[in-house]
């Protein structure tokens, strides 16, 4: 697919801050125009095998001063020393034997700091429909199908999105970004298609936080999508379930036809088709750090 074949396939572009949302197309919604950058270059995705795992790192491990050498944190040699000195623990236990053998997945610290022996990755998914958001090998097609060649790092995604359910999903294997996003949300933007006209009043309800048992689900913004029947709407929400939706419409008495994630914080699915990925650039990752 040609470069420009791509760009006809970006999202359109929005209004400000309630204003109601604009779709030309049925795979894309205006939002609110938070700020412009840089889309990084569409790699190959697609339906493509999981990589085999070498067999040295499933059954032999690594050792243990390799681990700590490939984290960044100093030369092998002198992490014999570190070790030698009780300044490294594995699974909350201090090691001091050389050689000692380590899995990619236990818990390695020095001088108490979790260390990661991989490179930071950061991928952004454009997912199609038919792929559970999982990374369980026991649920038929998952996302992580998709982005099995996008990053040699152990990538899992942050915030779900239903099987049935399209657009953008984000990846990394950077456990201090997904500990912030974890805890202080990051706000996507759904263009959701119910069975039949959303009344005022209900989309009033929504808009003022409803309540649905013994919990109030609070939204950002939702509003009437432009040009389109009222069965169509933008809904923007910071909570990274892949239910919460589907909870608030079905306490209203409606079922979702179509659910797609037409943003994600700062992200578009702009230069990125269905099924893709790309690894964010350095300004869009930067932009993280405002959130």
């Amino acid at each position: 697919m040609s470069r420009n074949d791509n760009k006809r396939k970006g999202a359109s572009k929005g209004q400000g801050k309630n204003a109601k949302f604009k779709s030309n197309d049925r795979n894309s919604v205006s939002k609110p125009r938070v700020g412009k950058s840089r889309a990084g270059e569409v790699k190959p995705g697609g339906i493509t095998p999981k990589p085999a795992k070498r067999k040295h790192d499933v059954v032999d491990g690594i050792r243990l001063n390799k681990y700590i050498s490939n984290s960044g944190i100093c030369s092998r040699r002198e992490a014999d020393t570190y070790i030698a000195t009780g300044l490294v623990t594995v699974n909350g236990k201090i090691i001091n034997e050389m050689g000692y053998k380590v899995k990619l997945e236990d818990d390695v610290r020095f001088d108490g700091r979790r260390l990661n022996p991989e490179p930071m990755s950061y991928v952004l998914l454009n997912k199609p429909k038919g792929f559970a958001t999982t990374t369980s090998d026991s649920k038929g097609n998952t996302v992580m199908d998709l982005v099995a060649n996008a990053s040699s790092g152990r990538i899992t995604p942050i915030g779900r999105l239903g099987r049935n359910a399209t657009g953008l999903l984000f990846f990394t294997n950077d456990d201090k970004l997904k500990e912030k996003l974890s805890k202080k949300g990051m706000e996507r933007l759904f263009h959701v298609e119910l069975d039949k006209n959303l009344k005022a009043a209900d989309l009033k309800e929504i808009s003022e936080g409803i309540q649905i048992g013994p919990k109030k689900i609070q939204i950002e913004e939702i509003s009437y999508v432009d040009n389109k029947p009222k069965r169509e709407v933008g809904l923007k929400i910071k909570h990274m379930g892949n239910s919460v939706i589907r909870q608030i419409f079905d306490h209203l008495g409606y079922n979702i036809l179509r659910l797609d994630c037409v943003t994600l914080a700062h992200l578009t699915k702009k230069d990125l088709p269905r099924g893709r990925w790309k690894t964010l650039t350095k300004e869009e990752l930067e932009l993280f750090s405002m959130l």
